[in-house]
């Protein structure tokens, strides 16, 4: 008999209330919660259809461990006794930094799974800790450090009040809001526009965001510290600030106006090629704007300066009096003051510094771009083993081909996911997880501990469906491995024993069941010790529970932590990075007199980073592949036709991919969509597309990556386009595959 059930989507930020149905232990149906108290009956596409992917034949079901070059099914009892004897044997040969771990998107969106990873790392005391952020948005987290004093600390757009806003680099209508929650992105933006608030889009695309509200302005690729820079120089030079503000909650202010002195719009529009008075006009509605907010997200944070792209609109946003205004950026809390917890605790202000290159860690991440050296360069604290739960880094990292020898050399490589992705191909165990569906949760850490939400609530789901085969959820797998590696989570003995003892508690009466740490209590008393009542309290309120609105003017002279309780608008390590703009400037003007082609990046609605591509019906036909957009005037200059393939090159590869003509590109800028080359997994369906991995043309290592925030540089990279020629490489479909041409 069908059931239905409410609970709440965990693949992306907006976490949009859902609603279930379930007959026996399989999901059948989702639709959206109409009477959720935010996310208002919204549900996307890849959110309605999540259940197809989580109920694949190609799901993993057991432990599987290479044995003679292939992976074959164990028992957990085996798996875990060969992890955790290898793992001894490498601590005590190499030390605890030669065990890494990389934290992917997907465990960041549930509240246990990256607490007891990080528990375990912590057990074994390595530092080796590398996350997904250091492709997309460590940036913000390495500038918030600096200015806030706390990586999190990320201030937002009051979207229901403000009159201007300015969005630079982001499409929140396919990719929905980056540190917000936001359900129903584009009926969001048509009430900020029918409210009478002006928006304005900046990017190199014409995006759907663009089309749907707002005036679309663009940009050259990776020119946004050059737009900023001139919107800082005029708003200095057109606007009477109040210094006494900025005086009493802010440093640096002088130094801070020193940088912008040298970009006056008319010679940023060189490269940027947004005309002065374009910018002017933005300036202007910004400044008479009552409440006004700019806005980034990926399109600005991976270029090769999206620290001070975003230090420079933090800055703007705070001089202009629009931090911790109604109608400009706010910073609430969640169920705590996570900040404040921080200052007390150490939680995320410990810095480590890489063995190869001497980067700062942020968020306790190293960059990701270092992996493959961290790996193949012998000596003191070199990577031996690696743990990579909840991400997929052999198609998201860049440079991946290189990434991917780096992966052979490993002695130990362990894979938590739900399915057999290309990193698991490669893996010498890989262990079988449970979904969403198949867990108890909060929201993540964004919104629970943060506050990060357009309209703050909070929900608690129990398990929808019962896990199959042998799969575990990532908690208590973690729990195992430590146990069996002979460490202690939180390097805490009495934290392990007690969840040992919990989870041989939660077993009885379970005993056809796989083991599990009692989730349900561990949430209940994260709740209880936040003031918010019991885990089964608040699932009684099964379409959410609203908490308090967001209260501007509470921040600024209140929550900084900084120990002078001040916005630093001039950190030293920022400033230093200026020292880089002048060269950075002449190389982009020598890029555009050669006329050199950018590549960006590009999203469907249909695709999720890598996950979405194994559900059927949304790589049919011509979706298959991604394609290279290309404008029609840069195709015919170059001799491509649409549909024909095309070779792009970069300087650290060439991939070959068909070609789609799109008008809404910005001449001179291509596109191709990432996450795509799955023929080495497992996976039944997207083995078959033939896309192409779009970080493989991405280079990795200390000199290739941006040194604040240790990202590398995966947009506004610089490419040949040339008919396809020349014998085509049968590796070349590999999304972790070679060079498209032999």
């Amino acid at each position: 008999m069908a059931e239905t059930v409410q609970t709440f989507c965990r693949i992306c930020e907006a976490l949009c209330g859902l609603e279930v149905t379930v007959e026996g232990d399989q999901v059948v149906d989702i639709k959206p919660d109409d009477d959720h108290v935010a996310t208002r009956g919204y549900g996307c596409l890849k959110g309605l259809k999540q259940h197809k992917m989580y109920g694949t034949p190609d799901r993993l079901l057991y432990p599987m461990q290479r044995i003679d070059g292939e992976l074959q099914r164990v028992s957990w009892d085996d798996a875990l006794s060969s992890i955790g004897g290898k793992v001894r044997e490498l601590i005590d040969n190499h030390g605890p930094d030669s065990i890494a771990m990389y934290v992917g998107t997907a465990a960041g969106f549930g509240v246990l799974h990256p607490v007891f990873a990080q528990g375990f790392m912590q057990g074994v005391g390595s530092a080796s800790m590398f996350a997904s952020a250091t492709q997309d948005c460590a940036n913000k987290f390495a500038v918030a450090h600096q200015v806030y004093g706390f990586p999190f600390t990320q201030p937002f757009p009051d979207l229901d009040h403000t009159e201007c806003l300015i969005i630079v680099g982001a499409n929140p209508a396919i990719s929905k809001w980056s540190f917000l929650q936001v359900s129903n992105p584009i009926r969001r933006l048509k009430e900020v526009q029918a409210r009478g608030a002006k928006i304005f889009v900046v990017d190199p695309r014409r995006t759907e965001t663009a089309k749907v509200a707002g005036e679309h302005i663009f940009i050259r690729p990776n020119t946004d510290v050059f737009f900023y820079l001139s919107f800082l120089h005029e708003l200095l030079a057109t606007t009477q600030l109040d210094r006494d503000r900025i005086n009493r909650y802010m440093t640096g202010f002088d130094e801070m106006c020193r940088v912008a002195e040298a970009w006056p719009p008319e010679r940023t529009a060189e490269v940027t090629a947004i005309p002065p008075e374009t910018l002017r006009t933005l300036v202007r509605a910004y400044r008479e704007a009552d409440g006004a907010a700019l806005y980034c997200s990926t399109g600005v944070n991976m270029g090769t300066n999206g620290s001070l792209a975003f230090w420079l609109q933090e800055c703007i946003n705070a001089i202009s009096g629009n931090l911790d205004r109604q109608g400009g950026t706010l910073v609430s809390t969640g169920v705590i003051d996570f900040a404040a917890f921080g200052k007390k605790t150490g939680v995320l202000l410990h810095q480590n510094e890489s063995r190869i290159g001497g980067f700062k860690s942020v968020n306790d991440a190293l960059p990701g771009g270092i992996m493959a050296d961290e790996i193949l360069t012998p000596g003191d604290r070199q990577i031996k083993a690696l743990f990579v739960t909840g991400g997929n880094p052999l198609l998201t990292m860049a440079n991946s081909e290189r990434l991917r020898d780096a992966f052979k050399e490993l002695e130990l490589l362990v894979v938590l996911d739900i399915q057999p992705s290309e990193t698991a191909s490669v893996a010498t165990h890989v262990l079988p997880c449970t979904s969403p569906f198949q867990r108890p949760d909060l929201p993540f850490i964004f919104p629970l501990m943060l506050g990060l939400q357009s309209k703050p609530y909070i929900q608690a789901t129990r398990a929808i469906v019962p896990p199959q085969g042998e799969q575990r959820d990532e908690a208590t797998i973690y729990v195992d491995i430590a146990k069996a590696s002979g460490v202690n989570l939180w390097g805490s003995a009495v934290a392990q024993k007690a969840m040992e003892l919990a989870k041989s508690l939660n077993r009885i009466g379970k005993s056809d069941q796989q083991p599990s740490i009692p989730q349900e209590l561990l949430l209940s008393g994260l709740l209880r010790a936040t003031k918010q009542g019991s885990f089964k309290k608040l699932l009684k309120e099964k379409h959410g529970r609203l908490r308090p609105a967001h209260d501007p003017g509470s921040f600024l002279g209140e929550r900084i932590i900084h120990d002078d309780g001040k916005v630093h608008l001039a950190p030293e390590v920022l400033m230093k990075q200026t020292a880089k703009l002048e060269a950075d400037f002449a190389h982009e003007l020598e890029l555009k007199s050669k006329g050199q082609l950018k590549l960006i990046t590009k999203r469907a609605i249909t695709t999720h980073n890598s996950w979405t591509h194994n559900i059927q019906e949304f790589v049919d036909r011509e979706r298959r592949t991604n394609h290279l957009y290309m404008h029609p005037d840069d195709a015919k200059r170059l001799g491509i036709e649409e549909n024909a393939l095309a070779d792009v090159q970069s300087a650290t590869n060439t991939v070959r991919v068909p070609v789609k003509l799109l008008s809404d590109l910005m001449p001179g800028t291509v596109a191709l969509p990432h996450g795509w080359g799955h023929q080495d997994s497992k996976m039944g369906v997207a083995n078959k597309t033939t896309g192409v991995n779009v970080n493989l043309l991405a280079a990795d290592g200390p000199d290739r990556i941006e040194r604040v925030s240790g990202m590398a540089h995966l947009t506004g990279i610089p490419v040949d386009v040339r008919p396809a020629a020349g014998a085509l490489n049968p590796n070349h479909w590999s999304g972790i595959g070679r060079s498209a041409v032999q």
